[in-house]
């Protein structure tokens, strides 16, 4: 586990090389795939050192979006949000996600708000 994991994420690494070597997964390479995943999960949640100095000079992608921290949101976390955002800011978010992650489900409850 690499050095400055947060304790939540040094269990989840133990538990996905457990879970590996219980189910015969990834042979031989257990740790280090399980090593790959905590590590994204880190980037992905600002946990990094670069990714904390992207946020930091304004270079993540969600940067200037209404809702913050929006690529780390579920699609029922951000549609309980839409509720409390001007229409403009919809479009934004609306068009972020289209560009993006694209997810069909979201974009649905966009437009049935905007109806």
């Amino acid at each position: 586990m690499p050095r400055g994991a947060s304790p939540k994420r040094e269990h989840e690494y133990e538990e996905l090389v457990d879970e590996f070597h219980k189910d015969h997964r990834y042979e031989g390479r257990e740790e280090e795939v399980a090593a790959r995943i905590v590590n994204k999960q880190r980037a992905q949640h600002s946990e990094t050192i670069a990714a904390r100095d992207d946020d930091r000079h304004h270079e993540s992608p969600d940067e200037g979006l209404p809702i913050k921290r929006y690529d780390h949101l579920t699609v029922d976390e951000i549609v309980s949000k839409l509720d409390d955002l001007s229409k403009a800011d919809i479009r934004k978010i609306k068009t972020y996600e289209q560009q993006h992650t694209n997810r069909k489900t979201l974009i649905e409850q966009i437009d049935n708000r905007s109806a």
